[in-house]
């Protein structure tokens, strides 16, 4: 068997080689957040915050009156006040002052590349929070406050499977039923029903395995492709529905049994304290920072979005 010649100095005894390390950090976790990036930014001025929402009477086909008739007072009817608890979510690094000052690849500080990661991290929190199934909690001195997310709002205009209940206005979490495959006859059905509300929905957001689904929705639509293009559509992202173009944004950050449909106008995010970092007390050797966030989810008008619920993930 061939091997090095006698007496050559291989790297395998060298102490003193230089590592190989590269000057970049490369990290691949995505950072969208198509739902808190795609409705409306409001602000909040106290930690519950309200809005009011209202309706119109229902039309009447028998709307008529007399000539020379005397005028005859209609029923009012006030407004519907609602409010959402605004939630606290933070990141805080800290870092050590011999890591801060030791030479290091891929960053100058350590700090501020842990400043700017975990910014990142908060951003998908609350995504994730603003999408989950959670009711909203006022909070007490050992109750932390939570905010009621999308899913305890929506009671109207929903679909669910076996055993599964709706939530109710914010305070009320839904209960999951029995799995069952979405089909594009439970998507028209809700889209329907929100256009009945009054809803004119926008956005139709799922995960990963139920945008493949809807791809595969045939409707009564043929698929055209130049053929030069040589390229085969397995995609659908616009949903042409009896009551409009709806957008089909997948989103890593909701829960995969859920698919919602979403007017997104009439959802927004309120900010007590928007994103703030914070320079927190030293205590010892090391340094830390407080990136903090105070916000709730207004919901404007829940029957203008819907939900099928309960959907199979695999």
């Amino acid at each position: 068997m061939a091997e090095a010649p006698t007496n050559t100095f291989l790297s395998f005894s060298a102490v003193g080689n230089r590592e190989d390390l590269t000057n970049v950090i490369y990290d691949i976790s995505p950072t969208d957040t198509p739902f808190m990036s795609g409705i409306d930014r409001t602000d909040a001025t106290a930690v519950l915050h309200e809005w009011q929402t209202d309706s119109l009477a229902a039309a009447s086909s028998s709307n008529a009156t007399f000539e020379g008739g005397d005028a005859t007072s209609d029923a009012v009817t006030a407004t519907t006040r609602l409010s959402n608890t605004c939630q606290i979510s933070d990141k805080v690094p800290r870092v050590s002052g011999t890591q801060e000052a030791v030479n290091k690849a891929g960053r100058r500080s350590e700090l501020s590349y842990q400043v700017a990661k975990m910014s990142r991290e908060l951003k998908r929190d609350m995504e994730s929070i603003l999408l989950r199934n959670g009711a909203e909690v006022t909070g007490d001195a050992t109750t932390i406050r939570q905010l009621g997310a999308v899913n305890s709002w929506l009671d109207t205009n929903t679909s669910a499977g076996s055993g599964g209940s709706d939530g109710s206005v914010g305070n009320t979490a839904r209960t999951d039923g029995t799995q069952r495959t979405l089909t594009e006859a439970l998507l028209k059905d809700v889209i329907k029903s929100t256009w009945d509300a009054g809803g004119d929905p926008d956005c139709i957001m799922v995960g990963s395995f139920n945008k493949q689904k809807i791809s595969g929705f045939t409707g009564n639509a043929t698929r055209f492709k130049g053929a030069e293009d040589k390229t085969l559509v397995a995609a659908i992202d616009i949903y042409d529905s009896d009551f409009g173009e709806l957008q089909i944004v997948p989103n890593r950050f909701m829960r995969a049994r859920d698919c919602l449909v979403v007017q997104k106008d009439m959802w927004a995010v309120a900010y007590l304290r928007p994103f703030t970092l914070y320079d927190l007390a030293k205590t010892g050797d090391s340094e830390r920072r407080q990136l903090l966030a105070e916000y709730t989810l207004e919901s404007r008008n829940e029957a203008a979005s819907g939900g099928v619920f309960d959907l199979s993930t695999s």
